[in-house]
């Protein structure tokens, strides 16, 4: 494979891995915790986007039990927009072994 040809496939999977980037930025990714109770929406990069708590969890006023929850539902929405991101930039660059990219 000649030299043009590499530059010419490494400029287009850095345009597809942009345009991933730039598509699970516009996604979200929900989680809950306790039957529902706590809701937390990550974005495609995994930064916390909203929560939500049921009332009727308020008012029981279990602070230990509601901090658990909001912990558990914010780390799986984390965790599972991290996951679709690493699957969807391990799709582009299947049978590579490019350092420093860490998918």
């Amino acid at each position: 494979m000649n030299i043009a040809k590499m530059m010419k496939q490494a400029q287009q999977m850095q345009a597809d891995m942009a345009r991933i980037q730039q598509e699970l930025a516009q996604k979200t990714f929900e989680a809950a915790a306790g039957g529902g109770a706590v809701k937390a929406v990550a974005n495609g990069e995994g930064e916390l986007q909203s929560l939500t708590i049921a009332p009727e969890l308020l008012q029981d006023a279990d602070v230990d039990m509601l901090q658990d929850l909001i912990v558990s539902a914010v780390q799986e929405a984390s965790r599972t927009a991290k996951q679709t991101a690493q699957k969807e930039m391990g799709k582009l660059t299947a049978g590579l072994n490019i350092p420093g990219l860490g998918f």
